[in-house]
């Protein structure tokens, strides 16, 4: 390891599993809320089933909880969780465990929406306690180092809002795990378009591999690394033609004080006299530059900061040396060419470790299905210390990332933001149906295990909503659910079909009403739609109508739990690393905006050093 910085400290895994299990217990009453489908709202009567209250009630306190959340400064939400603590509290004080305040004992159904509302957020990454600030991790990475790159230079000129977003704050990440072990190979799994990869490739002078399972995306990301290196040299262009210019403009100025200041004895000069040397001081050597010049200087010697090491390099050789600081005849005309010679002798050399540098400095796309057991030496040939990272890297792919940094020696750190949860292969999910698969996508660690926890594909799904995104009004297609509630109850009960395998896609954007939805609907499930007539299909518009706050509530249940089930396979994962003898820190760190990215956690890791 190259810095010895303590890292930030994180909670043991005792806490964790304690955590862990408070949290299980509120899931095992709320978990039916996430698992019931949206598709069979009405076929199921699921409100009547799971919610003992109005729906305007419930609705009436989600929308205050949600604008209260969004409105709430840091520090009163953190106040918040207490009054949650309190809830858990005492109902532990109180000999009851299955929190009846929130659900009823007998009928398991939702009783009190406040309370619900206080336990989700206790039960929520951030409330937990459990995440580990990014600014101070950063802080702690870098040591007393600057960060070494250009600051000017960002990623919303290549990429969308959101990805530019998500690759500065992770490859900001990612560079300075790699500065703080030293090391300077990195496998992206799941690399995709390969922004991630270009740009800690091309911006921190990172040796990428970029793990693709679609040889489109490879291809594309071939593609689309080639264009973004001609905006690269854009760049360094420009550096160039700004510091060969400050060059000109110095020696302009130069031979200016040089015809008015340095009028000097040349003869004298190249006899190197005693008296001649003991009359010039060292400030009749250096131009008098004026204030301007001098504050050109400092400009450009600031911008030329903003490049790494390698890049510092070819900015000065391209740019101007010691000796073009000095008047014309300030030195002798043998010393001149000496050091002249000299010069371009050190320049050879620089530019010979500038071309072995930028040989590490490359991205290469490669197509390749991962999986836990894969063999990273038959993909990679000159595999050394690397880190593994993964942004957004879907379903199983990112509980692989973390099995393959544990078991691959080379693999010194790892730093994962999974996404796709509902992709996931769960272990107890059909216990009674045989498979060979051996290693799954949750739950990981031991704990769980042992729990023979199943979350079930529903609720995997409702952990991918973006509770943030509804606080700032980027709401539900409430209307669009409705039609496929009501689409359901048609199929039903005018053609007998209790369970439809197919889809109906995106019809609802492409309809003008109700009437042609499900007319095309029922086209695309293969069902004779002229069977239905069009007064037959608008009552059953009329008739759910009224009801559809009844959805739009139960919806609103479950976006406000979705955290929970985000934090609870999180918390699996991050479990699953400090079970590992050799690891040496994990931990949770918020990266993203949620607003922006919901997908905003990342899995972090570090080895012990050998």
């Amino acid at each position: 390891m190259a810095a010895s910085f303590a890292l930030p400290v994180t909670q043991d895994l005792f806490t964790l599993r304690a955590k862990l299990q408070e949290l299980l217990q509120f899931l095992r009453k709320a978990l039916s809320i996430s698992n019931a489908h949206t598709v069979d709202f009405y076929t199921e009567s699921v409100w009547d089933q799971l919610v003992d209250l109005p729906p305007e009630t419930v609705l009436g306190v989600l929308r205050k909880s949600v604008a209260e959340a969004e409105a709430e400064a840091e520090a009163e939400a953190e106040a918040r969780p207490s009054e949650a603590r309190l809830l858990v509290e005492a109902e532990k004080r109180s000999g009851i465990t299955n929190f009846p305040k929130i659900f009823c004992e007998t009928s398991q159904k939702l009783v009190s929406v406040e309370a619900f509302v206080l336990a989700v957020r206790y039960y929520s990454v951030q409330n937990l306690g459990i995440c580990t600030p990014f600014e101070q991790l950063l802080t702690v990475l870098r040591g007393n180092k600057k960060q070494r790159t250009d600051e000017n230079v960002k990623p919303d000129e290549f990429m969308n809002l959101k990805k530019s977003h998500e690759v500065q704050a992770m490859s900001e990440l990612i560079s300075s795990i790699a500065d703080y072990y030293g090391i300077k190979q990195v496998i992206d799994l799941g690399s995709g378009k390969g922004y991630l990869s270009s740009f800690l490739s091309l911006k921190y002078g990172l040796k990428v591999y970029g793990i693709d399972s679609s040889n489109t995306n490879t291809h594309g990301a071939e593609e689309r690394n080639r264009k973004l290196k001609k905006h690269w040299k854009v760049y360094h262009t420009r550096s160039k033609l700004d510091a060969n210019g400050l060059a000109l403009k110095m020696a302009k100025e130069r031979k200016v004080q040089d015809e008015i200041k340095y009028k000097v004895d040349i003869e004298g000069i190249c006899n190197n006299s005693p008296e001649n040397q003991e009359k010039m001081s060292t400030s009749d050597f250096l131009p008098d530059f004026s204030d301007s010049v001098i504050s050109n200087i400092r400009t450009q010697m600031e911008n030329l900061h903003m490049y790494s090491h390698g890049e510092e390099n070819l900015c000065f050789e391209n740019a101007f040396s010691l000796i073009d600081l000095l008047p014309i005849n300030a030195v002798e005309p043998a010393s001149f060419q000496t050091a002249k010679r000299k010069m371009s002798e050190a320049n050879k050399e620089r530019r010979k470790l500038t071309s072995k540098s930028n040989e590490s400095n490359i991205y290469s796309p490669l197509t390749s299905f991962i999986t836990a057991d894969s063999e990273l030496h038959d993909i990679i040939k000159d595999l050394e210390d690397c880190l593994m990272v993964g942004l957004h890297t879907c379903g199983d792919l990112a509980p692989n990332t973390l099995r393959i940094f544990t078991s691959k020696s080379e693999i010194k750190g790892v730093c994962s933001v999974g996404c796709c949860y509902h992709l996931l292969s769960e272990e107890f999910e059909n216990p009674h149906k045989e498979s060979t698969q051996e290693k799954w996508g949750f739950p990981m660690c031991q704990y769980l295990k042992e729990e023979r926890w199943c979350c079930g594909r529903n609720a995997r799904m409702s952990a991918c909503l973006a509770l943030e995104r509804v606080a700032v009004g980027q709401g539900l297609p409430t209307e669009s659910l409705f039609y496929r509630a009501v689409l359901q109850n048609i199929i039903k009960e005018c053609y007998g079909i209790t369970k439809c395998d197919r889809h109906v896609g995106k019809i609802y954007s492409k309809s003008s009403s109700f009437l042609d939805y499900v007319r095309k609907s029922l086209k695309k499930l293969g069902l004779e739609e002229s069977k239905l007539p069009e007064k037959v299909i608008m009552d059953y518009y009329e008739k759910y109508k009224p009801r559809m706050n009844e959805l739009e509530a139960f919806n609103m249940l479950k976006v406000v739990l979705a955290p929970c089930i985000e934090t609870l396979i999180l918390l699996d994962r991050l479990c699953y690393l400090k079970e590992q003898e050799d690891i040496a820190w994990a931990a949770l760190v918020k990266l993203f905006d949620p607003v922006k990215s919901p997908r905003c956690y990342a899995i972090i890791a570090l080895k012990k050093q050998q």
